[in-house]
């Protein structure tokens, strides 16, 4: 049973961010025979940077309402952290890696992503995770490694550096949860600039050699949805799930990349899509069918970021304040005790 409107909507955006994700890697591909991996990923980064920037810049020109809290200068340490971990070092590391591992274990390798990132928030920052997602991510991650097998994978020094990016990743995605109060386009977009001009300065640093204009639009595009609304998704299944929850969701990402890849890409199909599918949906039903129902009590808190008066915002506002819901402001929250069904959502990290 889903506890509320609110999860539904996080499950929701976990979802579509995996499915945005998912679906880049096969146009990717289509774009990749001409194009290195690493002009590649500096490209599509900044392809994401780029369009969001336009868009938290034309909300502002022409003077819609703003409804997400603002990054402010207490975020920036988790913010580097964010671009650091996610954007620098992780291709980084990827790419190193690439070099030295065959294919087929690279891709293997990548599904460590979603295991370091459930590890991290399970192990470090205390997340409430039990047996029953356990299991539903076990099952989707092993549809994901299922997909992604190739045959005998190599475990060497290129594994090493792979599945250090990984661990990168899954440091950026719990670091990110940090952030996830904070206005979703404006974290996504300031990583793809500095993350794309970073990857993208390396590239031509090495001497590749900028593609045709009409390639570059075509990858800005994908980066676009790829990997900038795909992160705006993400940050807002963080603010209404946790790190677990919505790490799990978002390793659906390699089905829908491989259900593309068949219906545009003309792959085969094969008895291993047919299995995978089988338990990502095994995977996906055990967390739907979640509940999470304890007695627990809310610390006084106060913070900003958009909500509506529910039962966790009941707070007077002051004449500045804005009118409307939902909205946004600092508010405080009084110590709460009471029992309803949740996730590890903003007021929920206990």
């Amino acid at each position: 049973m889903i506890p509320d409107k609110t999860s539904r909507s996080g499950i929701l955006f976990a979802l579509l961010s995996a499915a945005l994700f998912g679906a880049s890697t096969p146009l990717a591909k289509l774009l990749l025979g001409t194009v290195s991996p690493w002009m590649m990923a500096g490209l599509l980064y900044l392809g994401a940077g780029i369009g969001l920037s336009l868009m938290h810049v034309s909300r502002r020109a022409f003077r819609l309402p703003v409804l997400e809290a603002s990054l402010h200068r207490s975020d920036l340490p988790w913010l580097v952290a964010v671009i650091a971990t996610g954007g620098i070092f992780g291709p980084l590391l990827l790419m190193f890696g690439l070099t030295r591992t065959p294919a087929s274990g690279a891709s293997l390798l990548l599904n460590l992503e979603g295991l370091a990132t459930m590890a991290i928030a399970w192990l470090v920052f205390r997340e409430n995770v039990d047996r029953r997602l356990l299991l539903g991510a076990a099952a989707i991650l092993a549809g994901a490694i299922l997909l992604s097998w190739q045959g005998e994978a190599s475990f060497n020094w290129g594994a090493v550096l792979i599945a250090s990016a990984c661990l990168c990743w899954g440091i950026d995605n719990n670091l990110t949860r940090k952030l996830s109060s904070a206005d979703p386009v404006q974290i996504a977009a300031i990583k793809g600039l500095v993350a794309g001009s970073f990857n993208l300065g390396l590239a031509l640093f090495q001497g590749t050699a900028l593609p045709h204009g009409w390639t570059i639009a075509a990858i800005g595009v994908v980066g676009l949805f790829g990997y900038g609304v795909s992160i705006v998704f993400f940050v807002f299944g963080l603010r209404h799930l946790g790190t677990a929850r919505t790490g799990a969701y978002y390793s659906l990402a390699p089905f829908v990349g491989a259900t593309l890849s068949v219906v545009f890409l003309h792959d085969p199909l094969s008895v291993r899509l047919f299995i995978a599918a089988g338990l990502m949906a095994v995977g996906l039903w055990l967390h739907l069918s979640e509940r999470h129902e304890h007695p627990h009590v809310h610390q006084a808190l106060t913070h900003e970021h958009k909500h509506v008066h529910d039962e966790h915002h009941q707070h007077a506002h002051s004449p500045t304040d804005p009118s409307g819901e939902p909205h946004t402001h600092s508010h405080s929250h009084e110590p709460l005790a009471h029992s309803h069904p949740h996730y590890p959502d903003l007021h929920h990290r206990h």
